[in-house]
């Protein structure tokens, strides 16, 4: 019969294993650094999700470890309670229960009485969504129709404002997805996440090296007033990449965010300023004014687009995609539908229009949980 394998950590090394976690290490490193196999962390790493249980913390009121060794040190020596207690500063009640209920005056030991005491300490606490069925419904519900859990929580604390037992963290809701031990929420709510990931844990993005643009207007001679967001009109488009050399054009307005998708045959410039024109035409008189690409050959024809379209691209310095902040973040929400292992070209415009939709439609934190629809529909009557 095969043993079982241990998989107890001691205190410091889950402290350790944990640190070096939230560091970015990998799960081979933290094991060689704390003595355990990487299987090992992985098995107490996804038990709770990635995510870190708090500090526990004691009161001072109750024994401490080094209380505890006084005791043991005193009755080896043969000493009384009562005396333990004086020389301690405890009434003598305090070291006559911790002995009782630790083995007695004969199989007391100090370290085996201070694990004893931070389990019988251990207060579970229930969770807000585990409580109120009502709340878990609405969250399961949101979860089914994409939405992420931050934007969740912004849209109860607006839909319910003066309802606070309908209000939940989106914090809350991560952990209730990703700590098994207290998972509320049913586990294939986990494939809603656009990330896809078991676990949470720190991430570092990759550059991507650009090619060069003959004639390129370089962002810093954009406008000032594009930074602020405060006037719409302003666009920042790129690239995502399917299987088979497949790719899809996006852009997004960046006052509203607004979304719009483009297929593309190809990538050659002609086919990719050609879509870009006859998507842009599609909009309202004047809601284009800037658009701020990234350093991809695609927009060699650049000059073509601004003359069929009036609208001056601008675009990002070489291996600084963070210039199109707004374009990044959207083109990662994206890949909850539009997978790397996908083939892209198998999409059609009407497919692609119904995924900008559910992107549109969704409220975002950044926009104080406002739909990107609904602020572009008031950018748009403050146009002449």
């Amino acid at each position: 019969m095969t043993a079982k394998k241990d998989r107890g950590l001691a205190p410091e090394h889950a402290a350790e294993m944990w640190r070096r976690w939230k560091d970015g290490q990998f799960l081979r490193e933290i094991g060689l650094a704390i003595g355990r196999d990487s299987g090992t962390i992985h098995w107490h790493i996804k038990q709770r999700g990635g995510i870190a249980p708090a500090a526990r913390v004691r009161s001072e009121r109750h024994l401490s470890l080094a209380d505890r060794e006084e005791i043991s040190r005193g009755l080896v020596a043969g000493r009384s309670l009562r005396g333990i207690a004086r020389e301690l500063g405890r009434p003598v009640s305090t070291i006559s229960r911790e002995v009782q209920r630790n083995g007695g005056t004969q199989a007391y030991r100090a370290a085996a009485a201070e694990q004893c005491a931070w389990t019988r300490a251990a207060r579970p606490k229930i969770w807000r969504l585990a409580s109120n069925a009502p709340l878990r419904e609405v969250v399961s519900q949101r979860l089914r129709e994409d939405w992420a859990p931050q934007q969740i929580a912004g849209w109860l604390k607006r839909e319910y404002e003066n309802q606070p037992q309908m209000q939940v963290s989106h914090e809350t809701i991560y952990r209730s997805l990703f700590v098994q031990a207290k998972s509320t929420l049913k586990k294939e709510l986990l494939a809603q996440l656009r990330s896809k990931r078991q676990v949470r844990r720190t991430m570092t993005l990759k550059e991507r090296k650009q090619g060069q643009i003959v004639g390129a207007v370089s962002i810093r001679e954009r406008p000032p007033c594009v930074d602020d967001r405060a006037v719409p009109g302003h666009w920042e488009g790129d690239l995502i990449v399917g299987a088979k050399g497949s790719h899809i054009a996006t852009l997004v307005e960046r006052h509203s965010r607004y979304v719009m998708l483009a297929k593309l045959g190809g990538k050659d410039s002609q086919t990719v300023v050609d879509a870009l024109i006859e998507r842009v035409k599609k909009l309202p008189t004047n809601l284009m004014q800037t658009l701020t690409w990234d350093r991809g050959t695609e927009m060699a024809q650049h000059s073509r687009f601004t003359v069929a379209t009036d609208v001056q691209v601008y675009f990002c310095d070489p291996r600084s995609p963070w210039q199109r902040g707004t374009n990044e973040n959207t083109n990662g929400l994206l890949r909850y539908y539009l997978k790397r292992t996908d083939d892209l070209s198998v999409y059609t415009q009407e497919q692609l229009d119904e995924i900008a939709r559910k992107l549109n439609t969704r409220p975002r934190e950044t926009l104080g949980f406002e739909k990107p629809v609904e602020r572009l529909a008031a950018s748009v009557a403050l146009i002449p």
